[in-house]
């Protein structure tokens, strides 16, 4: 089941999208340009000592389009007019995009024990689903992570209807994730009861690989979110948010900004996971600490 409403509209269709977001002015450095850019839409800050990392990530794209350095795309971006059309293609190279099934495990313990229940029995009677959103999904490993706590729980204590949403800026770990297969180096924080339970082993071209199982990818919805919009259009009664290991990318300002939007759609009472390091960045008064990088809304 998707707990998504209708996406924003691209903003590539916005005449005003880039001089609203505030368009990098042509008097500074072909680069500083494109960083601001790029940190007026989404957020992440590239200081001029990522300029070795950007063009390696850029590399593929100015092949497919024959230029044969970055300063030749910086041109193609500022000179040529090409910058809105470019977009999908610079937001996929600048975002990093580290996950691990079960990274932080101590979250997933009070998802199911905590979080998950309180979520079930908010839900009692009310014919909705317990709602979860992994906000940074990268490849997905997070997203089938919170699937397998929330179906696990369901054989264990009783059935419930549940559906996890994962969203994420960048179109090529999403295309991973909607895929779900995963090579067997990445399954090692996965118990081996879990393993059996929610992954199958491929066989031929795809020996040496394991895909998530149909009944858990029936329930996680993918799909392409701008954190920074500050407008998406997603449910305000959500029971359950990871939003890890993300906002170390962006300034104080939007830190503060962001954890203020994703606390309007949380429901009463519902849990906020921050990655370990990013705690102190949460300061939404509607929001009170319950733990390690665990917080929930109040009631």
């Amino acid at each position: 089941m998707s707990i998504l409403s209708p996406f924003p509209a691209d903003e590539a269709n916005d005449p005003d999208g880039p001089a609203r977001r505030g368009a990098p002015r042509r008097t500074a450095s072909d680069f500083a340009r494109f960083a601001a850019f790029v940190e007026a839409e989404i957020g992440v800050r590239l200081s001029d000592a990522k300029r070795t990392m950007v063009d390696g990530r850029l590399r593929r794209r100015m092949s497919q389009l024959g230029i044969s350095d970055l300063d030749g795309y910086f041109r193609h971006l500022f000179e040529d007019g090409a910058l809105d059309e470019e977009r999908t293609a610079i937001f996929d190279a600048v975002t990093t995009n580290k996950t691990d099934f079960f990274r932080e495990p101590a979250h997933f313990d009070h998802l199911m024990d905590v979080a998950a229940p309180a979520a079930i029995a908010r839900r009692s009677g009310t014919g909705q689903p317990v709602k979860v959103w992994s906000a940074a999904a990268s490849t997905g490993a997070e997203a089938w992570s919170i699937a397998m706590c929330l179906a696990s729980l369901a054989e264990r204590d009783g059935a419930f209807n549940w559906a996890v949403l994962a969203t994420d800026i960048n179109t090529e770990v999403l295309a991973v994730a909607r895929r779900a297969i995963y090579p067997e180096s990445m399954l090692g924080p996965l118990r081996p009861e879990d393993r059996r339970r929610w992954m199958m082993q491929g066989h031929g071209d795809l020996r040496g690989s394991w895909r998530i199982v149909p009944e858990l990818r029936r329930r996680v919805c993918f799909g392409q979110l701008n954190l920074m919009d500050f407008d998406f259009a997603i449910d305000t009664d959500i029971d359950v948010v990871f939003l890890r290991n993300v906002l170390i990318y962006f300034s104080a300002e939007d830190q503060t900004r962001l954890i203020d939007h994703i606390a309007l759609h949380l429901a009463a009472g519902g849990t906020l996971y921050l990655g370990h390091s990013e705690s102190m960045v949460a300061h939404c008064s509607d929001l009170r600490q319950v733990g390690p990088a665990t917080f929930v809304k109040a009631e």
